[in-house]
């Protein structure tokens, strides 16, 4: 089994933005409340005409283009969203036939807010037994489809995005270096979107009672997150046989400021350690920990050989972190 790391990255983000004040606008709430509690000022919203492939592609053409391949190259697609287009095909199919990808398997994987972690292990495990070479995993979700704007406690968080990221082999040492997964069903109440399946399914009743929306029991979540995303982390650096002073950056999930904190807290990081964008993206759900990865290479902030820890937490519960040797050189 042969080392696989990230040998190309891309991101989209929609043009349109919601600032806090915008959403002054729409709902009770203001900036500074905003702020204090999650340190989101403005977040991204896909137009009218777009969808979660939308993004997707975008996202995916960068990062075909950072690794120097082609579409024609890709041996399998993941797409990681809580938000397809629709309930099937898989929206991951929709991005391989834009794409002109026409050698390449395709499914979606849903893990929320962990799914491009998920998707990352599941995709470096296809190259690591031989069985294909180039996968493109992405995490995309345009999350202003299921918010509530007139729920104060969520519609201030959430925005839309896409990450992407090909994965392939590497030096041995490099890249991937452990993954750490996990899940928690019992909490699956606190972070949701309850309508639309086979359990409430669309109907008049369901449109009325909101279901169609996401539902959060923000304290719960809280306290979730801020056990898991530490405990996550160092358990991925033991796999690897590190320390917290072996690491060079932290990637979060970029949900809320206060979680980030602690995480660094936990960690003994240095806030210069953390890439940090929520501030301006919000939480983008799978979108936010490759969005944030791609904007930290590509402005020379993470640099090759350095230990990088990617980690999330999501609805489900679900949790993940990886460490990986940063295996590429700057953007020219």
């Amino acid at each position: 089994m042969g080392a696989v790391g990230i040998i190309g990255t891309g991101a989209y983000l929609p043009e349109k933005v919601l600032t806090n004040a915008d959403l002054e606008k729409m709902v009770d709430t203001n900036d500074k409340w905003i702020v204090s509690r999650t340190g989101i000022r403005e977040r991204r919203i896909a137009s009218e005409k777009q969808a979660s492939s939308d993004l997707a592609v975008e996202a995916g053409k960068q990062a075909l283009e950072s690794a120097g391949i082609t579409a024609e190259e890709l041996d399998l697609i993941i797409v990681s969203t809580v938000t397809p287009d629709m309930p099937f095909p898989a929206t991951a199919c929709l991005v391989q036939d834009r794409l002109g990808a026409s050698k390449a398997a395709t499914f979606d994987l849903s893990a929320a807010c962990t799914g491009f972690l998920y998707g990352l292990a599941t995709g470096s495990q296809f190259i690591q037994t031989g069985l294909y070479r180039h996968v493109l995993v992405i995490g995309v979700d345009c999350l202003s489809r299921i918010t509530d704007y007139t729920d104060r406690n969520t519609c201030v968080l959430f925005g839309d995005g896409a990450g992407a990221a090909v994965l392939g082999p590497v030096a041995e040492g490099e890249g991937f270096l452990s993954f750490e997964l996990g899940g928690d069903g019992s909490g699956g109440d606190l972070l949701k979107q309850s309508g639309g399946g086979s359990r409430h399914p669309a109907s008049k009743e369901s449109v009325e009672q909101r279901l169609h929306f996401i539902s959060m029991n923000g304290r719960e979540v809280f306290k979730f997150a801020v056990r898991v995303l530490g405990s996550s982390a160092e358990e991925a650096l033991r796999k690897a046989g590190m320390t917290k002073e072996d690491v060079d950056f932290l990637i979060p999930h970029q949900a809320n400021d206060r979680i980030i904190e602690t995480a660094i807290h936990r960690l003994g990081l240095s806030r210069d350690k953390v890439v940090v964008n929520l501030d301006r993206y919000g939480n983008m759900s799978s979108a936010s920990i490759p969005v944030a990865l791609n904007e930290a290479y590509r402005s020379g902030r993470i640099k090759k050989g350095e230990t990088l820890v990617l980690v999330g937490f999501g609805g489900g519960m679900t949790w993940g972190a990886s460490v990986l040797k940063w295996t590429m050189d700057p953007v020219s």
